[in-house]
């Protein structure tokens, strides 16, 4: 394969964004694309990585900025701040997303019509919500990401694959939270998956987590078995979502 990155610039409401796309530049034709959205620390290495992780098997794929100027925390402080920002205006957030898929539309390496976005922590909340807002997605996977978020003004009807990662001891996930997104995927006659990861804790897919939760005190931890699995489970989804007849 030759692995290609670019950095990519897009907008809306009047802020800047600045994306990291990659793609596999000997492979010929439109391919599907899939959007990457970060955790609460921004549009950082990790999740670039995993956007050329997804180059790999053959897609094209942008980790998405959703705070603007490529801004990424240093620290919890930092970056509750940044996502509370996203948080307290959804609707900007939304135009945010949509911008960085109307982007990832344009390339000439993508099937326009086949799109799906995956996330990571407070990422995994937003495309959970992307999907409930009724965006034009084959299919969204969410990674230790917020439940809660799922919720979102829209369409009765989900018309998209849909599949939540939750680490089965993540404390940031409470009970209620897992029973409203159930309710939510039910009462939308949605294609749902809900995959509880035995042992797994927050943050369970991002090999940073563990220092990152020893340094500032939080319920972090690695978990390779979690995040193997996830990921090869993720492929299914995705192959099973671009399947053309």
């Amino acid at each position: 394969m030759n692995l290609k990155t670019e950095s990519v610039s897009y907008s809306a409401g009047g802020v800047d964004m600045a994306g990291h796309l990659a793609f596999d530049a000997e492979l010929d034709g439109e391919r599907p694309g899939v959007l990457v959205v970060h955790e609460w620390w921004g549009c950082n290495a990790y999740v670039r990585k995993r956007a050329e992780m997804l180059a790999e098997l053959g897609y094209t794929a942008l980790a998405v900025d959703l705070y603007g100027g490529g801004k990424t925390a240093d620290n919890p402080d930092q970056a509750g701040a940044l996502m509370n920002g996203v948080l307290e205006d959804m609707s900007a957030g939304r135009a945010r997303f949509n911008a960085a898929l109307a982007q990832l539309q344009s390339h000439p390496t993508v099937d326009a019509g086949r799109i799906a976005a995956i996330g990571y922590c407070f990422g995994g909340g937003v495309v959970l919500h992307m999907a409930r807002a009724g965006a034009p997605l084959a299919a969204v996977a969410s990674f230790h990401g917020s439940l809660g978020l799922a919720k979102a003004p829209g369409p009765e009807l989900i018309n998209c694959r849909v599949v939540a990662y939750n680490g089965e001891d993540d404390s940031f996930v409470p009970e209620e939270d897992i029973a409203l997104f159930k309710a939510q995927m039910q009462a939308a006659h949605a294609h749902w998956q809900l995959v509880q990861l035995p042992g797994a804790v927050h943050g369970f897919s991002n090999p940073k987590a563990t220092a990152n939760g020893e340094k500032y005190g939080l319920p972090l931890r690695y978990n390779e078995l979690a995040d193997q699995a996830s990921w090869a489970h993720m492929q299914l989804v995705l192959q099973a979502a671009f399947r053309q007849d």
